[in-house]
């Protein structure tokens, strides 16, 4: 049940902060270099331990919602209904999406200092 009411918090959080950045990050792209410079001081400047918290969390949003999802998929064709085996789905999302996480912010760090 965590799971998935976390399935949905997930999707409601992505789509409402991702939309919020999406749009302050047009805006700012838009009202020129300074703006944009503000913009991105969120993410390399004073503010930047702020940005990534933001970015790993909307990255593990992704990577929970996205294990869930596919958890929900095998649920949807009938399968994964025994106890101990939902269970067993129910905690590997977490897992997953903690490792992708890892996964993912280890190779965009190496690549951002490479």
């Amino acid at each position: 049940m965590a799971v998935s009411i976390l399935h949905r918090a997930t999707g409601s959080g992505m789509a409402t902060l991702g939309t919020i950045l999406f749009v302050w990050w047009l805006v700012a792209l838009a009202s020129g270099p300074a703006s944009y410079e503000a913009f991105l001081s969120w993410f390399t400047g004073s503010w930047a331990p702020l940005g990534y918290i933001v970015g790993v969390g909307m990255s593990w949003a992704f990577f929970q919602h996205m294990a869930s999802g596919v958890r929900h998929l095998f649920l949807d064709q009938g399968t994964n209904f025994e106890l101990k085996g939902n269970k067993r789905t129910a905690v590997s999302t977490f897992i997953v999406s903690a490792i992708a996480t890892a996964a993912f912010w280890i190779w965009i760090l190496e690549k951002s200092n490479g």
